[in-house]
């Protein structure tokens, strides 16, 4: 039974959650979901249980922060990379599903948590180093700042000066170190800077992060929506295109929420981030078709690109993206890299969520 400093805790939790200012997760949208869960409403409820059974799993975990977070090149030493990678990797998977687990039950001892971890990167990581160490700091500490926009305003999102410094000064410094690349190094750089600027409220880097996606997002996208940057890695060639859409679509979703902007819908001369996704949901259903290379490698509809196609089901009402998916729902992607993690409990809307 929860005690009444507890549900104190929690009535105050809803008073003082500030409002969207572009978040990941808008208002809106947690409002929407904790209705669907209060209704017992399918996927939703199944969805919400996935997350508290991930969330029981990590809330007692302790942190892993380490002062350098050293990545060599997965090419170079694949062991290394990954080992090396699983600190962050770790830590970011717990602070954004506990944060998540808070907002949608409050229950203290999951916002606890992630507060706990978040400023334990913020007091102790002081730098990223070797040649991995952007990208992976990048893509890994995505869910870092999903977690810190659904902590911010509550009741437990108190001192956080470390963490704010750690933002400003090393992740957003990996982030902004490649996205001026021309392949998914710059997409992913794109998104972390964003989620930065947004959660700091920084609207010039906002502006500048969507001035850099629309630079180049006709080059990236061919006509025939291959993504040229990505099908030339050989074997992984539909592996590196996900891996490049997955950034630029949550990038478009920050964009969106932020300035009203839909750069989902954007297109020129019959190109757009649409086509790029059903090229690539069609190949990796046909691999065999695939001309870029052999036997390459495919995709499932429980881990990518499924949870890209749950997420993109709710921007563009496609019947293939949800038939490809709808079997394996609910969907939960706690993976190498942090895009669309929740996608059937979160879904999203360019339209409004109903009250």
């Amino acid at each position: 039974m929860k005690s009444r400093l507890t549900l104190i805790c929690c009535f105050f939790f809803v008073l003082s959650v500030s409002g969207q200012r572009g978040f990941m997760h808008p208002e809106a949208q947690i409002t929407y979901v904790k209705k669907q869960i209060d209704q017992k409403t399918e996927p939703f409820l199944s969805a919400y249980l996935q997350l508290i059974e991930a969330a029981d799993k990590v809330v007692d975990m302790p942190d892993h922060a380490v002062e350098d977070f050293s990545i060599p090149g997965y090419y170079q030493n694949p062991e290394g990379h990954k080992a090396q990678k699983l600190s962050l990797q770790t830590d970011a998977f717990t602070v954004y599903c506990c944060a998540l687990a808070y907002r949608l039950s409050g229950d203290l001892k999951y916002g606890e948590t992630a507060y706990r971890v978040l400023n334990a990167w913020g007091a102790t990581n002081k730098k990223y180093s070797d040649y991995d160490g952007t990208l992976a700091m990048s893509y890994c500490g995505t869910a870092m700042l999903m977690a810190a926009q659904l902590m911010h305003g509550t009741v437990l999102w108190k001192e956080h000066d470390l963490f704010d410094d750690w933002v400003q000064n090393v992740y957003r410094n990996a982030c902004n170190e490649i996205r001026n690349r021309t392949n998914n190094w710059a997409d992913w750089g794109r998104c972390g800077s964003l989620l930065c600027a947004v959660y700091l409220g920084d609207e010039d880097e906002i502006k500048e992060n969507t001035r850099l996606i629309k630079s180049d997002l006709f080059h990236k996208i061919a006509a025939d929506g291959s993504m040229p940057e990505e099908t030339r890695r050989e074997k992984n060639g539909i592996w590196y295109t996900y891996f490049s859409l997955a950034p630029i679509t949550t990038a478009c979703w920050l964009v969106y929420n932020s300035t009203g902007e839909n750069l989902f819908t954007w297109e020129k001369d019959g190109i757009s981030l649409k086509s790029a996704i059903d090229y690539l949901l069609y190949f990796n259903q046909h691999p065999e078709e695939w001309k870029w290379y052999k036997d390459p490698n495919t995709g499932r509809p429980n881990t990518w690109p499924g949870n890209l196609l749950e997420a993109m089901s709710g921007i563009y009402g496609e019947q293939k993206y949800t038939d490809f998916v709808k079997p394996d729902r609910p969907l939960m992607y706690p993976g190498h890299h942090f895009a669309w993690t929740f996608p059937t409990l979160m879904p999203l809307s360019l339209t409004g969520y109903p009250e």
